[in-house]
């Protein structure tokens, strides 16, 4: 059984000018000590899906249907005082933002303890030696005096840092971490991954990483949910969907991807935008900027259905498996040709 289950969960937030589709049947699982990497493009509802499985969205403005079950228990729809005390003890969060995520006029140190203090019954000198013993796993250094200083004292990283540290101090099962590499340099990220693949190791965590970023993906996950327009549109073991991913839409983020001998001045870009929550098209979310849609994809919303031969692998698309396969082919040739001039 898996330590979290999401069942055809939808959420829907009421606007004055309409209903948003945020999130439209989602179903995926996470494994004790696994890590699953949701990937997509701003808007493609990766966010919002999480905050529906933490409780998070506003009840009053929000319609939300489907299953959350963690550790055999359904937890969709649970009281707030029980979705308390799963959340920042049995599930922790990472968000986007540490700087909006932590209390400015809060030492670091408070903030700390109080997530300590709100879980287990310790005194607050316990609770201060958890959160120093925590700020060395996650290398702090000076752990023993920095405590005592505020957000603003710390640099984006070393707040990232701090962030990993609140989400892990109660030992979480698992870990859902909402774009936590966003705006540090490459050495940082490289620094955060590393520490937060070592705790997990260390702790057995099962981690949800959510970014916008397939190279973070291909470092961390086991398995990975592509999300465009509200909806999973491919998922599969990490190294089948960058071994020969089968949606179009995985193509081209892949496509976006810098290789080291390509010619081309520019990388490839997928053209448009991202759809409308409020105003989906109809059919295939992603025909208006597919290449290859022709006339059913403009009508019928196509099934999350498995690759021939390959029952942990699912996608979305009309394409008959033939001509998918021929135009993977085209284009791994095309890239091979292209690499091959520039060496």
């Amino acid at each position: 059984m898996a330590l979290l289950e999401v069942t055809d969960l939808s959420t829907r937030f009421r606007t004055d000018d309409g209903v948003v589709k945020a999130v439209s049947g989602v179903t995926f699982a996470v494994d004790r000590g696994k890590t699953l990497g949701i990937v997509g493009e701003s808007g493609s509802g990766k966010s919002v899906t999480f905050l529906t499985v933490m409780g998070l969205v506003d009840p009053r403005h929000a319609d939300v249907t489907g299953s959350v079950r963690f550790d055999g228990a359904e937890i969709l729809g649970a009281s707030t005082s029980r979705l308390r005390n799963i959340r920042g003890a049995r599930i922790g969060m990472i968000f986007q933002d540490p700087m909006t995520s932590l209390n400015p006029v809060k030492r670091i140190g408070w903030q700390l303890e109080e997530a300590v203090l709100l879980h287990n019954d310790v005194t607050r000198a316990e609770a201060r030696r958890r959160a120093i013993e925590i700020l060395e796993e996650v290398e702090i250094p000076r752990a023993d005096s920095r405590v005592e200083d505020y957000p603003h004292q710390f640099s984006g990283g070393m707040r990232q840092r701090v962030m990993i540290a609140m989400a892990l101090i109660n030992q979480p099962e698992v870990l859902i971490a909402d774009e936590p590499t966003t705006a540090l340099d490459v050495t940082t990220q490289a620094q955060i991954l590393r520490l937060m693949k070592q705790l997990q190791d260390e702790h057995g965590t099962a981690i949800v990483m959510i970014t916008h970023d397939l190279g973070v993906i291909a470092e961390l996950a086991d398995d990975v949910a592509v999300m465009y327009g509200g909806r999973i549109v491919e998922e599969a073991k990490v190294n089948d969907l960058f071994a020969k991913p089968e949606m179009p839409y995985t193509w081209g983020l892949l496509g976006s991807l810098p290789r080291v001998n390509a010619t081309a001045e520019r990388l490839e870009q997928i053209p448009g935008q991202p759809p409308s929550l409020l105003r989906p098209p109809p059919g295939c979310a992603f025909n208006p900027r597919c290449a290859y849609a022709f006339d059913r994809c403009r009508e019928e919303l196509p099934e999350l259905l498995p690759v021939p031969g390959k029952t942990e692998h699912h996608f979305r698309c009309h394409l008959d498996d033939a001509e998918r396969d021929r135009l993977w082919a085209a284009k791994q040739a095309a890239l091979a040709e292209a690499e091959g001039s520039a060496a």
